[in-house]
């Protein structure tokens, strides 16, 4: 009699150096690597931010599988849409400052793209989770005393909203919570099920 050895599963790799992306996707206890992609993140002429979102996880992605194409490669991206005009991450301070006063009173919303490539196989897929966010009217005080305490400086918006950015906020809308902090996880696993990542122990 003899039995046929299951294939192992494929590796998994997240094309991402954030820690805040690399918390989230340590949450579902699946082994993973991580690999810096080398991405223009560059908005196109009249880009909205829903689409620079979704290509630039998209682009990702794939710059890392391209690397690793055995692996199943994870690439994230988040844009923050102020009536149309996209805010990514600020960088500085002064950058910061700049961004939140154009949000202050203002509801804003956070386009997080997730995409799920695997070049040996071809599977390609994304997802876009939208969280609406409402901020105070902040003044000029509040705003420097958040980022002086905070330094938000690689969050897109300059809203870290799971630390001391909360307290700049009226309410958020959205379907994931995970999502606004960078990585929309019920929309990652949905996407690492479709290309054949095992997500419970014992299921691999």
């Amino acid at each position: 009699m003899s039995f046929t050895t299951p294939p192992s599963p494929r590796p998994l790799v997240l094309g991402s150096t954030s820690r805040y992306r690399h918390e989230l996707l340590s949450r579902l206890r699946v082994p993973f690597s991580t690999d810096a992609p080398a991405v223009d993140e560059t908005p196109l002429p009249g880009e909205a931010p829903l689409a620079l979102a979704t290509r630039l996880a998209l682009a990702k992605a794939r710059e890392v599988a391209a690397r690793h194409p055995q692996a199943v490669v994870i690439g994230s991206d988040q844009v923050a849409d102020l009536h149309g005009q996209p805010l990514g991450k600020p960088g500085s301070h002064e950058r910061a400052v700049a961004q939140l006063r154009m949000m202050r009173g203002q509801t804003v919303v956070f386009q997080t793209a997730v995409a799920v490539v695997c070049a040996a196989s071809g599977h390609v897929g994304t997802d876009v989770v939208p969280v609406r966010v409402a901020f105070r009217d902040t003044s000029d005080a509040e705003i420097e005393a958040y980022l002086r305490a905070e330094q938000p400086y690689d969050c897109a918006g300059s809203a870290k909203s799971e630390g001391l950015g909360i307290v700049m906020l009226d309410a958020i809308a959205c379907d994931d919570p995970t999502a606004l902090v960078g990585l929309p996880l019920i929309a990652t696993c949905r996407l690492l099920r479709a290309a054949g990542v095992p997500l419970l122990p014992g299921l691999a």
